[in-house]
């Protein structure tokens, strides 16, 4: 393991912001993806109401999609910034 900090420049001492950027581009997107997915679900939820049979349906499948994407994205990070580590 190196004793160099990510994300430091090692010359200036100094964030690199275009690493941070290229970390946190990908994460973003993947972010937005899983809310776009949830999206879809709450769309139905606002049309047909909440306290209907089928409202109350697509409220759990909205609150599934959104668990399983914050599991997804954590995942990521963990995956990630193992990878970052070992650089």
């Amino acid at each position: 393991m190196s004793s160099q900090m990510p994300f430091v420049d090692p010359e200036t001492g100094a964030i690199d912001r275009n690493r941070v950027l290229a970390e946190a581009i990908p994460l973003a997107k993947l972010v937005g993806l899983v809310v776009a997915a949830a999206l879809v679900p709450f769309a139905v939820v606002l049309l047909l109401g909440e306290y209907s049979t089928i409202g109350r349906g697509f409220v759990l499948l909205t609150q599934f999609v959104l668990a399983v994407g914050t599991g997804i994205v954590l995942m990521y990070i963990v995956a990630r910034g193992m990878q970052v580590a070992e650089e």
